[in-house]
């Protein structure tokens, strides 16, 4: 008997299988993708370290590998909202509140595959998870030492609100490396609010301003995040992972941080992850 489709109310936290993987290769650098599981890269593994948090039987689809946050990043509020002087309602699949978009469940279309880099896309809803219709693209290339991200999402006939970032679970690293010059306090329901304040010390599941490089230490290597953007989340309360979300706005980002995406346009995200062998040498 095929499973029942998934409902908004549960994909956050339902079990997601990874499907099919594709191997992205180039010197060290093996990625593995999951085009069925919402997109996302399911394997990182430099000079045979693996990274990331991969899939485990029963995993939460938001609990592993690196997936893309489309058409909006973090959590919404009650899944609640204003556009163009309308209220809008999103569907709650997380507690009480909708989280991470809608393409982290969904299966996206691969419409290019190399031996070193993929393009993928997703037509987004028009419908109760998503009333804007567009459509959201990645490009992922891997390189020697380096993997290259690009997360664009296209809004279609209407003009869309976009909050877009990248969702990695990284396996627990010796130490992480991370100077933001201000953050998000969260209230009594955990959202992100304004104005922001002087970063306080973890354990965080919070948003921070960040100019800087981010850097993960683990395994005798360092990896070193950057992106276009200075909005990250960390997440690093879990004993078994770290999460480090480069995003185009903050959590609740249609309310506090409202970017609009023009008929036909598109809001990109572009992250770089570089590795190194860890010398012992910096913070």
């Amino acid at each position: 008997m095929a499973p029942e489709p998934t409902s908004p109310t549960d994909d956050a936290q339902a079990a997601l299988p990874a499907g099919p993987l594709h191997w992205l290769r180039a010197g060290r650098l093996e990625v593995a993708l999951a085009p069925e599981a919402g997109g996302r890269i399911a394997r990182i593994r430099f000079d045979g370290v693996e990274w990331l948090i991969g899939e485990q039987q029963e995993a939460a689809a938001i609990g592993w590998g690196c997936y893309p946050m489309v058409p909006w990043a973090g959590r919404i509020r009650q899944g609640r909202f204003s556009f163009d002087g309308r209220p809008c309602q999103l569907p709650v699949n997380f507690g009480m509140h909708a989280i991470h978009g809608v393409g982290f469940s969904r299966p996206w279309h691969i419409d290019l595959l190399e031996s070193d880099g993929a393009s993928l896309s997703l037509d987004l809803p028009e419908d109760p998870y998503w009333p804007f219709g567009g459509r959201a693209l990645q490009q992922i290339h891997v390189q020697r030492d380096r993997l290259k991200l690009r997360l664009a999402v296209q809004a279609g006939a209407m003009a869309m609100p976009a909050v877009l970032g990248w969702h990695p679970w990284f396996r627990k690293p010796d130490r992480l490396l991370f100077a933001p010059s201000a953050m998000y306090l969260r209230d009594e329901e955990g959202i992100a609010t304004l104005p922001c304040v002087h970063p306080t010390q973890g354990p965080w599941d919070d948003c921070f301003i960040n100019q800087t490089e981010v850097t993960l230490v683990a395994a005798g290597q360092r990896l070193r995040l950057s992106a276009d953007t200075d909005h990250w989340v960390v997440y690093d309360g879990a004993a078994h992972a770290t999460c480090v979300e480069p995003q185009t706005g903050p959590p609740d980002g249609f309310t506090l941080a409202p970017a609009r995406v023009q008929p036909g346009q598109q809001l990109e995200l572009n992250v770089e992850l570089r590795w190194e062998i860890d010398t012992g040498e910096g913070h």
